[in-house]
């Protein structure tokens, strides 16, 4: 089916694409994203692969629910919840075009 080229050649391709992959993993690594909830009154700041750096509650909201501490909590957790899915949105979009174009299946083999 591949001359011995054409199977030499087709391994360093997918051999540059690992390569090119990984390299991507570790720039997503350093890439931060931005979740918010409760429009904005909590921040959390978080890489692409889940490492929280920052929590930002505004002051305001602390004033206000210091009677209701499972509400800042929820408002916590969704603004927590925001960052990883764009994370993964971020993740998944950069690593596609890796496998753009490859016989379903074949993206598992590069991982």
């Amino acid at each position: 089916m591949f001359g011995k080229a054409g199977l030499g050649g087709l391994m360093q391709q997918a051999q540059k694409m690992q390569e090119n992959m990984k390299k991507a993993q570790a720039e997503l690594a350093q890439t931060e994203v931005l979740g918010q909830a409760g429009n904005g009154l909590v921040k959390v700041t978080a890489t692409c692969n889940h490492v929280v750096h920052k929590i930002d509650i505004n002051q305001e909201l602390i004033a206000q629910a210091s009677d209701d501490k499972e509400m800042l909590e929820d408002l916590i957790l969704a603004a927590i919840q925001d960052a990883y899915d764009k994370a993964e949105d971020l993740t998944s979009s950069r690593m596609s075009q890796f496998t753009a174009g490859l016989p379903a299946g074949m993206g598992d083999f590069f991982k």
